[in-house]
């Protein structure tokens, strides 16, 4: 097969590859932007794998930089813009389940692919478009079907992660996964125990951001992966709702979490446990906690100002199409129109401060005056007072 246009991405990229050709070695464009291309999807990263080895690539070009130059990746600076070159390389004992223990540089291009982790992700293509493809990933793609190279067990237990990364591209890209592949991640699901949370959070948010949720989760039930990821093991009927609503789709991280924890049925307190467990930020936690009350509240008809201001515009949103996926949403123009009549969106634009307080002798520094605050900051957005200096200090006199 040749592609007879390419995107700009590999266009610009020619140039390097041609120029490793010139010096004697091989070069091609590997991975997922190949057969994101071939199937006429967007493309982002552009890897390139050589059988040159990292001091001859160094050799060959002015200014690299050595980005991982251990595993044979040296990043080439072409035209202000960085190039990963890999060498051909193979990999054995992997004893983390993730990591090999042992790379060897070599110059053929067959034995590098064999090691690749799905054959529809094992093409390589050279700067003219024409692409190699030793695994019949073209014909997978064509059946739509995810398939490990090679014995999938072996590709798992070299690195488990590539179970959560086959359920992922079945979402991404609307494909099944094929049998064998399917029982093989079913035998070795408990090595997920061995992997980085932070590395199945990752694969996680992007499944379920993906064209096909729904299916993600129904394949971490049937195959028990959900039993090996934090928390997951004792909400599988909740997980199983999952799989029967309609037009589920989820546009953010924040949404991903958010809607976890409401089908979870999860307090603040669980949504902090359970996220902490995930390894999630301490912005991702607050904000899905927040956000999740406000689907509490448009649920309960309970979203009254000071809900709305607590929970701010771009997580109303959110809360507003968690709602929407269980029928109880409310109008997003109306919402957002509400929103937008606050007296106040942030209490920085109260019309007084502490200082202003102190000099007026209403109070003395200390936690009096957050309290009087707080309670002018509540008193604004609930329309109880006008937002100038004088009515403020007119109320903050009688708290």
């Amino acid at each position: 097969m040749k592609i007879e246009k390419l995107p700009n991405e590999f266009e610009k990229a020619r140039p390097v590859m041609q120029q490793i050709e010139e010096g004697g070695y091989q070069a091609y464009f590997v991975g997922g932007s190949v057969r994101d291309t071939i199937l006429g999807l967007p493309i982002h990263d552009v890897d390139i794998a050589s059988s040159a080895y990292p001091q001859e690539i160094k050799q060959i070009f002015k200014k690299t930089v050595d980005t991982g130059i251990e595993h044979g990746t040296v990043m080439v600076i072409y035209n202000k813009k960085g190039y990963e070159i890999t060498t051909f390389r193979t990999e054995s004992g992997y004893q983390d389940y993730r990591r090999p223990d042992k790379v060897e540089f070599v110059r053929s291009l067959d034995e590098d692919l064999k090691r690749r982790d799905f054959t529809i992700n094992a093409f390589a293509m050279r700067e003219n478009g024409e692409v190699t493809d030793l695994f019949n990933g073209l014909e997978d793609l064509q059946k739509r079907l995810i398939r490990a190279v090679g014995n999938p067990s072996e590709r798992f237990n070299e690195d488990a992660l590539r179970m959560m990364r086959a359920v992922r591209f079945a979402s991404k890209l609307d494909f099944d996964i094929e049998e064998k592949t399917m029982d093989a991640i079913k035998e070795n699901s408990h090595l997920l125990d061995k992997i980085a949370v932070e590395r199945i959070y990752t694969e996680f948010v992007k499944m379920m951001m993906a064209n096909r949720p729904k299916q993600g989760i129904s394949d971490m039930l049937n195959t028990d992966m959900y039993k090996y990821v934090p928390v997951f093991g004792k909400y599988s009927k909740q997980l199983e709702s999952i799989t029967e609503i309609d037009n589920l789709s989820l546009l953010d991280e924040i949404e991903v979490w958010s809607f976890i924890a409401f089908n979870f049925a999860m307090s603040r307190e669980e949504i902090n446990s359970m996220l902490k467990e995930w390894k999630a930020s301490n912005d991702i936690i607050k904000n899905t906690q927040q956000c999740v009350e406000a689907v509490n509240n448009i649920k309960q008809g309970q979203l009254d100002k000071w809900a709305m201001y607590q929970t701010g515009e771009d997580l109303l949103i959110k809360a507003n199409h968690i709602a929407n996926l269980y029928g109880f949403a409310q109008n997003e123009s109306e919402l957002i129109s509400k929103y937008e009549s606050l007296t106040i969106k942030d209490k920085k634009e109260m019309a007084i401060n502490g200082g202003d307080l102190i000099k007026s002798g209403v109070v003395k520094p200390g936690p009096e005056m957050g309290k009087i605050l707080f309670k002018l900051e509540k008193s604004l957005v609930c329309n109880q007072i006008e937002n100038d200096k004088e009515s403020l200090l007119k109320a903050a006199k009688n708290f």
